[in-house]
């Protein structure tokens, strides 16, 4: 749980960077297509994580209302990167401005339940996280590059004529 804005505005600022050096890998081509009927496409993936960011933020109380609820996918990934960059910057505002360290132990009503505002910021934080990890395990089955977030990936590595860790 988040006891500070600014320790989560750092972490929110890098994790969504690293996410959108996932998104940017997704190819036109390749944003549909789901490689088992149980798994989400590339680009479902890349929009739930958008989508969660306004829907969480309105149940929150950091926006008014959820800008994208029931928004379709957009048409290519450039818009979807341009939502998704938006809403993260939407999110970092409206955390600084709206909530102090002091309001993180203030509850909120989240999915039934009573959530410290502090950790409505955790769970954003770790949500996006199990998501991306999920949609670099796809990208890899669809041979896509993987790009290294918390490390050189094995084409990072490669590059730097170095081989990877088995």
């Amino acid at each position: 749980m988040y006891r500070n804005i600014y320790d989560f505005l750092t972490d929110w600022k890098n994790e969504s960077e690293s996410t959108i050096k996932v998104f940017y890998v997704i190819t036109e081509e390749i944003r549909q297509v789901k490689i088992n009927e149980n798994v989400r496409s590339l680009e479902r993936l890349a929009w739930h994580l958008t989508q969660t960011i306004t829907e969480m933020g309105h149940k929150a109380g950091l926006f008014p209302v959820d800008h994208l609820e029931n928004s379709p996918i957009p048409e290519s990934i450039v818009e979807l990167v341009n939502t998704y960059q938006d809403y993260c910057e939407q999110l970092s505002k409206a955390v600084n401005s709206k909530w102090t360290d002091s309001s993180l132990e203030d509850k909120v009503n989240m999915y039934g339940e009573e959530w410290e505002k502090g950790k409505i910021l955790q769970v954003l934080i770790i949500h996006q996280t199990h998501h991306r990890a999920q949609m670099t395990v796809i990208m890899r089955m669809l041979g896509l590059p993987v790009p290294g977030i918390y490390g050189p990936s094995k084409e990072e590595w490669a590059n730097m004529g170095m081989q990877a860790m088995e």
